[in-house]
C-alpha cells in the first residue's frame, strides 16, 4: 500500500512540484495550503509523513508543528520541516520542535525523496 504524505505549504507552485515528484515514485499526497488546514488535515488523512513549511499565514510552522507533537492523535506522525530559513538556529529550532529532518528550498527533489526514503524506512 502506498505511503501517504501531508504536504503543508502556502506556495502553489511548490505544493505542485511536490505532490508530482511523489506521486510519479508511487507516494499518496494530500496537501494543505496553511499551518491550521495542515494540523486539521493531518487528524482527518493520518498521514505517514508530514512535509511543513516554516513561513505561512495562519500557523507558521513551528506552531503547527508544536501543536502536532503535543495532540495524542498526530504526535507520532514524523514531519520534514521545508523551508527557505537555512540558518542553524531555523534548523535548531525545528528539532527541539520535533521535526525529524530539514529541506531548504530550493530544493533538489532526489535530496528530499532521499530523505523520505530514510525516514519512512
Amino acid at each position: 500500500m502506498a505511503k501517504k504524505i501531508l504536504v503543508v505549504d502556502d506556495e502553489p507552485h511548490i505544493v505542485l512540484l511536490v505532490k508530482s515528484r511523489l506521486k510519479a515514485n508511487g507516494f499518496e499526497v494530500v496537501t494543505a495550503e496553511n499551518g491550521l488546514m495542515g494540523y486539521e488535515k493531518a487528524k482527518e488523512e493520518h498521514p505517514d509523513l508530514i512535509i511543513l513549511d516554516v513561513l505561512m499565514p495562519e500557523l507558521n510552522g513551528y506552531e503547527t508543528l508544536l501543536k502536532l507533537k503535543s495532540d495524542e492523535e498526530t504526535k507520532n506522525i514524523p514531519v520534514i520541516m521545508f523551508t527557505a530559513k537555512s540558518q542553524i538556529e531555523d534548523v535548531e529550532k525545528a528539532q527541539e520542535a520535533g521535526a525529524c529532518d530539514y529541506v531548504v528550498k530550493p530544493f533538489s527533489p532526489p535530496v528530499l525523496l532521499g530523505k523520505i526514503k530514510n525516514v519512512l524506512g
